[in-house]
């Protein structure tokens, strides 16, 4: 876009930072970063909203850790910017956001004339912004950049409106009260960055819930549909769950080669719109869950108990963080059985333990590989140096060796004989799993492993022939 003798040098551009400058909201950028770093945060700064909004933003920028140069900027805006400042104008970034915050963002991107922001008292927003600019520029003395319904009464002032990423409602708004406007959009509204954040791919996890029905060999209708319902609620949990680690990880996600794409990280998806996402997948969850009866449900909260210490803290700890990822695996196949009813074999739980603790390791690993490709000392978010990266290959596969191990001990054990008629097959799986393990210690060792081996698996046509062959060899060893 060129500019347009509307741009007027004699009159200073100001732009607003929160869902303008950057597809993001500083409120909630600094509630979650101080959230991350600690847990107690939200007790902490309740307080201070009891004061106003203002002295809540001066608390969250105390607690808060938030690189600017991480942000998603708006590139539009920025081009913008540039040309206005090409053609010599003046230009100000004046925003509700904490003073401080704002001049460590207009420092970073190093076009700002002017920086306003909010103080512990004074909160510049809506009709106390527009009021700041007709003081200090006059009535038509300046061009307003900005976004939401809340910018209204400062368009008003302006000599000129200009609306950024506006919904249709408000710019036709704007285009009643303005004689002069100027509208700049993205990309148009869409549901995807819900479902991306939802993680659906994850879900294939939660298909543990069926093993238990499927060990027991028990294919009822009662017994599909109540594990069916128990994979439905287990599903919008793990999302609340992985939307809550994504905001809770935004700073790191932003450092990664590819989780910086994710929606809450890239500003795709408004993080405020993943504060009430969260919650309301909870709900959805919790409400399945209780048509399953109690047992499941005090399975579905030690679950989501766990998951959110791991989010929170534990994934931060040497060890305990595989070990709790182990769990968590674990967890989908009690809460299988806890939905049925099925009493889980020591075998089942046994084979759970290492398959699973092998999967975290390989996770661990890959994300160390990863890591040493480029350059760094240590996994982003983790506990772990590159240099472990050694002693993470072996816990993998001793793990998994384990759990092949136990797998043997139970194709040999008396109990088997009353679910298989032939047995002696199931030494297959053993030998098919001996070398699916050993295949993906070996592709993550060589930097080739997608971050998680669930995901990676589905994907390759090598581990889908190995769960066929599994899949044939325990169907055989029940009919023969």
């Amino acid at each position: 876009m060129a500019l347009t003798e509307d741009m007027r040098p004699d009159r200073i551009l100001v732009i607003d930072l929160d869902g303008t400058l950057i597809r993001s909201d500083m409120l909630f950028e600094t509630f979650w970063s101080a959230f991350s770093a600690r847990w107690t945060a939200p007790f902490v700064v309740t307080k201070s909203l009891l004061n106003g909004r203002a002295a809540l933003k001066h608390r969250l920028n105390e607690l808060a850790q938030v690189d600017p140069a991480s942000l998603p900027y708006n590139d539009e805006v920025l081009d913008y910017i540039r040309r206005w400042k090409d053609e010599g104008g003046r230009t100000a970034l004046v925003t509700a956001t904490n003073q401080a915050i704002a001049d460590r963002v207009a420092d970073h991107i190093g076009l700002f004339d002017e920086v306003h922001g909010s103080d512990q008292s004074h909160n510049l927003k809506g009709p106390n912004k527009a009021t700041f600019l007709e003081q200090r520029f006059g009535v038509g003395g300046f061009e307003y950049m900005g976004d939401s319904t809340a910018d209204v009464p400062v368009w008003q002032k302006s000599g000129k409106a200009i609306t950024v990423n506006a919904p249709g409602a408000l710019r036709t708004r704007v285009d009643a009260m303005m004689n002069e406007v100027e509208h700049i959009s993205a990309a148009a509204p869409s549901v995807r960055p819900y479902f991306k954040a939802l993680r659906p791919h994850q879900w294939l996890k939660n298909l543990l819930v069926f093993l238990p029905m499927l060990m027991a060999h028990d294919f009822t209708g009662a017994m599909v549909l109540r594990s069916f319902l128990a994979f439905l609620a287990f599903s919008l949990v793990a999302s609340s769950v992985y939307v809550l680690n994504d905001l809770l990880d935004l700073a790191a996600d932003r450092a990664h080669p590819r989780k910086r794409f994710r929606p809450f990280a890239s500003g795709s998806l408004p993080i405020a719109n993943g504060t009430w996402l969260a919650p309301l997948l909870l709900l959805g969850g919790f409400g399945l869950a209780l048509l399953l009866g109690p047992s499941f449900m005090l399975v579905m909260a030690v679950y989501y108990v766990t998951t959110t210490a791991y989010s929170l803290y534990l994934k931060r700890q040497l060890v305990i963080d595989i070990c709790t990822l182990a769990v968590l695996y674990a967890l989908r196949i009690i809460a299988g059985g806890a939905a049925t009813g099925i009493e889980l074999s020591v075998w089942l739980l046994a084979f759970s333990v290492f398959f699973f603790f092998s999967l975290a390791a390989v996770k661990r690993q890959a994300e160390l590989v990863d890591s040493a490709s480029r350059g760094k000392a240590s996994a982003d978010g983790r506990g772990y140096q590159t240099s472990d990266l050694p002693l993470i290959s072996t816990m993998a596969a001793a793990a998994g060796y384990v759990s092949v191990l136990v797998m043997a001990l139970y194709v040999n054990s008396s109990s088997v004989t009353a679910l298989y008629t032939s047995p002696t097959y199931l030494w297959g799986i053993c030998l098919v799993l001996l070398y699916w393990i050993s295949r993906i210690v070996m592709i993550t060792h060589r930097g080739a492993m997608h971050d998680d081996p669930v995901v990676f698996a589905v994907k390759d046509r090598v581990s889908q022939i190995c769960l066929v062959i599994i899949f044939l060899i325990s169907a055989t060893g029940a009919m023969s």
